[in-house]
């Protein structure tokens, strides 16, 4: 079904296997990581900077929504404002669909290559972590660092209105992403539990990764002023 993601990553993955030192699969795990985040910073990038700049222009947003009594009234006038500051709303979609294809292709590659046992990979990561198998400790880091993710999520989209959102349903809705904060990383550990060690390894660095990266662009946009 993606076949034309699935393709090019195994390629580069075969690539990066014959010229890393001692054919180490972990370690071209974690460089094929680091170049899908750099791949998708871009989108990233665009995502919080939209929603940096909703949040600081969420008094206005505010304005519009008390003065605007019915969900079309304030749809409507929220897109002139969106496109009058330059705003793109729904720009935190596309990087969360592009980084879902992504993982499921990875996921598909990943699991081809570590069911394969191909003799001409070193599955031992760095001499004693074998990634072929299951392991605790990996899916435990996981689940730490989904907690880490989390709490970053919700702390960056905390400050932004939610149109046509009465204040029972926005405070509904926080008091729901807090819950996910604490049940998404404990859904974590258990998937990763159930999956060889090598997806698990990606799941840590990509999760840790992906927190850096949007701590920095956070702090960067947060602190422009509107």
């Amino acid at each position: 079904m993606l076949n034309f993601l699935t393709k090019p990553i195994l390629d580069f993955l075969m690539f990066l296997l014959k010229i890393v030192p001692g054919h180490d699969l972990g370690i071209v795990i974690v460089l094929l990581t680091i170049v899908v985040r750099i791949v998708l910073f871009p989108l990233s990038r665009q995502s919080i900077k939209a929603q940096s700049k909703m949040a600081s222009h969420k008094d206005q947003i505010k304005e519009i929504q008390t003065k605007y009594k019915t969900k079309e009234e304030q749809s409507r006038e929220l897109m002139k404002f969106y496109k009058e500051k330059k705003i793109n709303p729904f720009s935190g979609c596309l990087p969360l669909i592009v980084q879902l294809v992504i993982l499921i292709a990875l996921y598909q590659v990943f699991i081809g290559i570590l069911n394969s046992q191909d003799s001409s990979i070193n599955y031992i990561f760095l001499g004693f972590l074998d990634l072929s198998k299951k392991n605790v400790v990996l899916a435990v880091l996981a689940g730490i660092s989904q907690i880490f993710a989390s709490i970053l999520a919700m702390k960056r989209t905390a400050s932004i209105p939610q149109p046509g959102a009465s204040e029972k349903s926005a405070t509904m809705q926080k008091t729901l992403n807090r819950q996910m904060s604490y049940i998404l990383p404990v859904f974590t550990v258990f998937i990763a539990l159930k999956l060889p060690a090598g997806l698990a390894l990606y799941w840590v660095i990509s999760t840790t990764l992906g927190v850096i990266q949007d701590y920095y662009l956070y702090k960067k946009f947060a602190t422009q002023k509107p």
